[in-house]
């Protein structure tokens, strides 16, 4: 009960899946929450306060203490209401958790303006603006927690995700760029790549039923709830050495992920031509080269197409 006793956190898009099950995972370990979620749709349509306020009134049943915050991150002023939420209720704010997300799936070559705006604007930006408002009162007191989280559709790739990949692998870089950065007041950044059966896997379209039964088998063992402990564990003390990394969890099992690097290199005394290149390049690096794999997503291409 005592990992997070005396810390404050907020969770963005708290109202459900992920986000819920963080949230309580962080009451449960002692943290007073502010539940953040507008309760808008998969594709970020519409509002529900009764989402937020749900979650809210689950935590005080258990004992906790939390309070519910229904606006959008998707706006510098939202991400600023937020954390002032944290502020008046609680008088400081030491975890915050980027999870509020939503989907927009289309190829890229059908993919609108507006499509690719609102995917970006509620990961990324909403990233960088809770978290910006976040950081002047974690610099002050000297601590702090900011957990991301990003996806494997950047990471790896996906079918018809391109704004929601690029949003999740910008997620990545602002954390290991945050990283370095406040490394000097004791905050720490980390991502946490999550398989969960939640609402958003859910809405990704599959072409036949008894494919959408074997997606649903596959993500069946993968709980929401499997992401709280390690959520916790980042959030805590005991995880002051841990900063610029990439966590994944599926499951039961918790991984992590190697970052870019140069794995290999090629030098020539006089420099290079194409026609050199095209000799000894791809021969050189094939043993690296990471080849696409779209099964996961072949199911996206049957529904799509």
């Amino acid at each position: 009960m005592g990992l997070l006793v005396n810390r404050v956190a907020v969770v963005t898009g708290a109202g459900r899946g992920i986000g819920r099950a963080i949230a309580l995972q962080l009451a449960a370990k002692g943290a007073k929450v502010v539940v953040n979620d507008l309760g808008g749709s998969v594709q970020g349509e519409g509002r529900d306060p009764g989402v937020a306020t749900a979650v809210t009134e689950e935590i005080r049943a258990a004992g906790g203490e939390a309070v519910a915050n229904f606006d959008s991150v998707a706006s510098f002023q939202g991400g600023q209401s937020i954390v002032h939420t944290a502020l008046d209720s609680f008088g400081r704010l030491d975890i915050l958790v980027n999870n509020a997300g939503i989907l927009r799936d289309h190829f890229i070559w059908r993919m609108s303006e507006k499509d690719w705006d609102e995917v970006v604007r509620v990961h990324l930006y909403g990233s960088f603006y809770c978290t910006r408002a976040a950081l002047p009162g974690m610099q002050q007191q000297g601590w702090g927690r900011i957990l991301f989280v990003t996806s494997t559709a950047g990471l790896i790739g996906s079918v018809a995700q391109s704004n929601y990949g690029a949003a999740k692998m910008g997620i990545v870089g602002l954390s290991r760029n945050l990283a370095l950065e406040v490394q000097r007041y004791r905050i720490t950044s980390n991502c946490i790549a999550p398989f969960a059966w939640t609402r958003i896997p859910a809405s990704i379209p599959q072409a036949t039923e008894d494919l959408a039964e074997s997606v649903s088998r596959l993500f069946g063992g993968m709980k929401p709830e499997t992401i709280g402990p390690l959520a916790a564990f980042l959030a805590s003390e005991s995880a002051a050495g841990v900063t610029g990394q990439i966590f994944g969890v599926r499951g039961k099992e918790i991984y992590l992920f190697d970052q870019p690097r140069i794995v290999r290199s090629l030098h020539r005394a006089d420099g290079w031509t194409p026609a050199e290149l095209a000799r000894v390049l791809e021969p050189a690096f094939r043993p690296h080269l990471t080849p696409l794999d779209d099964s996961i997503s072949y199911f996206t291409w049957k529904a799509l197409l």
